[in-house]
């Protein structure tokens, strides 16, 4: 296993939570970082810690929504630094939405803010990557609930696993070109936006735990990581399980 060190590093949605963790704990190599996310003041906070442990950083302001402006971002990437070496793709939000309470604006709300996101990114990357010696690594911070419909989580749940099966059919079709993908599913984490949503957080862990676990993920390169490891493997079980018998659990677990 490899550390990261003297790499150019993007990482989408870095203003707080997995993303922000993730990029302290990397500044700490040496590397170059280009870290965006809407809010501008929470984003220059963080460039601030990742220059102060020793890392280069350009923080640039961007809504992930609009694919002209994820584009740029990369673009001044490349400006900047020449390469793009290591994404991170962390934007993403799963509310608790009851499926007899949503409208067909919520979901598609959802699929622009789990999908779209990813996408935007997704695209300008596999193209300046393709040009790189050596390709490069994309990660996207995915979740346990995308690899079944969690009750209280459907919409999330059916973007994150749209996401899972478009990296999967990339990693394939990339790999001769150099470009590596890591799906990062994690259980229920603890940040400032989901706190005090209401729904059941059975093993939820901290965003710096989270955070170590994608830096493991990302040093290894996996294909897929899955964590917690309570959470993955109750999931992981219950997608083996006869769906009544499925159903039965997750409807208990959904009632907290």
């Amino acid at each position: 296993m490899a550390r990261i060190t003297d790499r150019t590093i993007l990482i989408v949605g870095a203003s707080s939570g997995i993303g922000a963790e993730t990029a302290r704990l990397l500044a700490r190599g040496g590397n170059r970082f280009v870290i965006t996310a809407r809010r501008e003041a929470e984003l220059a906070a963080v460039a601030r810690d990742i220059r102060a442990a020793g890392s280069a950083c350009q923080d640039i302001p961007a809504d992930a929504l609009d694919a002209g402006a994820a584009a740029e971002v990369v673009a001044a990437a490349v400006e900047a630094y020449g390469t793009v070496d290591v994404a991170l793709l962390n934007a993403g939000q799963g509310p608790d939405m009851r499926m007899d309470q949503v409208s067909v604006a919520d979901l598609s709300r959802i699929m622009a803010l789990n999908y779209d996101v990813v996408v935007n990114y997704l695209v300008p990357l596999i193209q300046q990557m393709r040009g790189q010696s050596g390709g490069g690594l994309i990660a996207h911070t995915n979740s346990l609930a995308g690899l079944m419909g969690i009750p209280r989580q459907g919409p999330y749940s059916a973007a994150k696993a749209a996401v899972r099966t478009l990296i999967d059919a990339a990693r394939v079709e990339l790999a001769p070109e150099g470009i590596r993908f890591t799906s990062l599913h994690s259980g229920f984490v603890a940040t400032e936006r989901t706190s005090g949503d209401g729904l059941p957080k059975p093993f939820e862990i901290s965003q710096e735990r989270a955070a170590r676990h994608v830096v493991r993920a990302l040093e290894r390169e996996s294909a897929q990581a899955y964590f917690p490891w309570p959470t993955a493997t109750l999931v992981r079980t219950l997608s083996t399980l006869p769906t009544p018998v499925s159903s039965w659990v997750l409807r208990r677990l959904a009632a907290g």
